[in-house]
């Protein structure tokens, strides 16, 4: 094709057909050299592109100094970055691992991506983990000190973020880094992340007056699950993920064991079939594969609306979680009882950490005070009945 000179230096341009159209357009070209190698490229069609040779000598410059790329490199560059495993890609691949899960519900989802888009994504969201420094982290989890997380239609008091939300957006940093090193997208983070501790750790319990009124409501509400699920909790601690997992193949009535798959701590565990789990199971309605099924006989993936009704009728504060707070409750008079070691509890609890269980050690060694302080008792009385059966003598 015949080339065409122009009147600034470097630019030509060839006739070419033009696109959807009848009819023939100019395609400009630059020629320059940059480290002793000749270059020879297309700068634009002069209809389609809109190109004209003032645009493509300021392009051919541009070339020359280093400030524009080729399209050549444009479009390696775009291929190196989409071939990267950066946070934002490894969050995209790890969500879609959780949206097939179905031990995951879609309220965690929601708020695991809540948490990514408003803290993670703004902040890490371009870096590759191998790149990360412990500073970065640093980094994050000051800003997070200070992020005003103040809602439309609340006081205009400002809120800072709560060190659970900080601690949980940071273990939602950590899941989404070893979902890409176990799978192997890209290499571990070359640092342990330090998590914040948090004090005054909450603990939900129930007195008798309160328990005795729980289980009158959970025996009057009409919906079956609800009953069973509550009442499920209140004997076995089990979490409420497990327990909308659990089917009924998971129970072994004759051996007396209930198989937890896929819990928190992420290997199956089994924990004993207590005899008023046993008759609570019994009693309930068989319907599904699942002991408490979703409305399509599939897994259940909510319940909140009859469970705060049940804790409504019971007369139970609106900060008490239904099923966390049942877990919770069951642990509490386990170790209050002073009968059970933190090692039994963690087991029953399917702790992966005896870190976790430790909340409630302060529980047992009360008891075990009380214990302590019968005993001394014990002897005291025992001491004074003796003197008193030498002075009759």
């Amino acid at each position: 094709m015949k080339r065409y000179k122009t009147k600034y230096p470097g630019v030509f341009y060839r006739m070419v057909d033009r696109i959807g159209k009848s009819g023939q357009e100019r395609m400009y070209y630059v020629v320059f050299k940059k480290n002793g190698k000749l270059f020879e490229e297309k700068a634009g069609r002069q209809y389609a592109d809109r190109m004209t040779e003032g645009k493509a000598a300021r392009i051919r410059a541009e070339r020359i100094e280093g400030r524009l790329k080729s399209r050549k490199e444009i479009r390696e560059a775009e291929k190196a970055k989409d071939a990267k495993w950066t946070i934002n890609r490894l969050w995209t691949a790890y969500r879609e691992s959780l949206e097939t899960n179905p031990g995951k519900s879609l309220k965690a989802l929601a708020v695991d991506g809540n948490r990514y888009e408003r803290f993670i994504k703004p902040r890490l969201g371009e870096k590759e983990p191998p790149e990360l420094l412990p500073l970065d982290i640093e980094r994050l989890r000051r800003e997070l000190q200070k992020t005003n997380c103040t809602l439309r239609g609340e006081s205009t008091i400002p809120r800072t973020l709560s060190p659970a939300t900080i601690r949980a957006t940071l273990t939602l940093f950590k899941r989404i880094c070893n979902y890409g090193s176990k799978n192997g997208l890209c290499p571990s983070l070359p640092f342990k992340v330090t998590m914040p501790k948090i004090s005054g750790v909450t603990i939900e319990d129930l007195n008798k007056d309160q328990l005795k009124r729980l289980l009158a409501a959970i025996e009057k509400d009409t919906n079956a699950n609800a009953r069973g699920i509550m009442l499920m909790a209140l004997y076995t601690g089990m979490r409420r993920g497990e327990l909308f997992k659990l089917k009924w193949k998971d129970v072994d009535f004759d051996r007396g064991f209930i198989r937890i798959v896929g819990p928190k701590g992420g290997t199956d565990q089994t924990i004993p079939l207590n005899a008023a789990t046993r008759k609570a199971l019994e009693a309930h309605p068989r319907t599904s594969e699942y002991i408490f099924p979703g409305e399509d006989g599939g897994q259940r993936v909510t319940i909140q609306n009859a469970l705060r009704r049940i804790r409504k009728a019971a007369g139970l504060p609106k900060s008490f979680r239904p099923l966390h707070g049942l877990r919770h409750a069951f642990a509490s008079r386990l170790a209050s009882s002073g009968q059970v070691d933190m090692y039994t509890l963690q087991k029953l609890l399917t702790h992966k950490s005896p870190v976790m269980t430790q909340r409630y050690a302060h529980l047992r060694d009360e008891a075990l005070r009380k214990a302590s302080e019968l005993a001394g008792t014990l002897v005291d009385e025992a001491v004074i009945k003796n003197e008193k059966s030498e002075e009759k003598i």
